[in-house]
């Protein structure tokens, strides 16, 4: 038996990027949200991830800056690094 253990966070977490956008899948290691992405595949196909507001079942898309990411009760923030 998995327990996850689930974060509460009252502050969104930025996370910046270095390309001109990245893949959901490829967020969520980058945000240290989940441990894998077999982890990450598992959650988005079962519609747990929101993007900007709405759940997304698509490990492939793609988040630009200014877009936010919620999972596990955190948000997370993409933010192009400068």
């Amino acid at each position: 038996m998995k327990i996850r253990i689930r974060r509460k966070s009252d502050k969104d977490i930025s996370v910046p990027i270095t390309t001109e956008f990245i893949k959901l899948e490829s967020f969520l290691k980058l945000a240290n949200a989940v441990e894998s992405g077999g982890m990450a595949k598992n959650l988005i196909q079962n519609g747990e991830v929101l993007v900007n507001g709405e759940s997304c079942t698509m490990r492939g898309k793609k988040l630009y800056d200014g877009d936010k990411v919620v999972f596990d009760g955190v948000t997370y923030l993409v933010k192009h690094a400068d």
